[in-house]
Formats: structure tokens, C-alpha cells, sequence
């Protein structure tokens, strides 16, 4: 079993950046990917940015493409999302996930965190 520890969500201003962290656990051996996914309320849950942990490799949504950063430490197997230039329209609980395939969408993972909100005011 594997457990994914999220941090970094806040109340920040328009324009202002947070970075958002998922600490995995347990039996990571066969993680092969990190992907984050956001829900607003009454909306159904989208794909933000995805990493292929062995290759570097990444996925954006147009939405967030050059303003988010996904990135990865290896020894600390630990994924973040570097999220800059935020908007009203990202405000969100934001989803980490790990699986064993890189992929953008969600059911193709196998783990997920709790959640953090994330509330961006213009």
C-alpha cells in the first residue's frame, strides 16, 4: 500500500505563487508517475500536469501551460507542483496521485491524497 501526504495549499491573491507538495510512503517501488488533478465545486475533476518519475518527462494542461511546474525529488519521493501567476479560475481542491503508468488521466492512477484546497482572490 502506498500513502500520499499533500501540503502547500493556501488563500493567496491574483498573480501570487504557492507550491504544492505530495510526500508518498509505503510501497513506492513500482510508482511510475506523478500526476495532480483540481476540482472546483460543482465541476468535475481535471487534469493539471503530470511526470514520468524516471524520465523527467511531463504533461500540461493547456490551462496551466507555463504558469504550473511539476517536478520530483528522488530521494524524498516526493512530487510538487510549482504553480505561478495564479488566477481566480484556479481556485480548486488540488489531488495528488501516484501509479505505475504516466498518463493524464485519472483513472490510471492507483493512488491518491487527501487534498488541498487552493483559493486564488483577484
Amino acid at each position: 500500500q502506498v500513502h500520499l501526504e499533500e501540503s502547500g495549499g493556501g488563500s493567496v491573491q491574483y498573480g501570487d505563487s504557492l507550491r504544492l507538495s505530495c510526500a508518498a510512503s509505503g510501497a513506492t517501488s513500482g510508482l511510475a508517475a506523478v500526476g495532480w488533478f483540481r476540482q472546483a465545486p460543482g465541476e468535475e475533476r481535471e487534469f493539471v500536469a503530470s511526470l514520468d518519475w524516471s524520465t523527467g518527462n511531463t504533461i500540461y494542461s493547456n490551462s496551466v501551460k507555463g504558469r504550473f511546474t511539476i517536478s520530483r525529488d528522488n530521494a524524498k519521493y516526493t512530487g510538487y507542483l510549482h504553480m505561478n501567476s495564479l488566477k481566480s479560475e484556479d481556485t480548486a481542491g488540488y489531488f495528488c496521485a501516484f501509479g505505475s503508468i504516466f498518463s493524464r488521466y485519472a483513472s490510471m492512477y492507483e493512488f491518491w491524497g487527501q487534498g488541498t484546497q487552493v483559493t486564488v482572490s483577484s
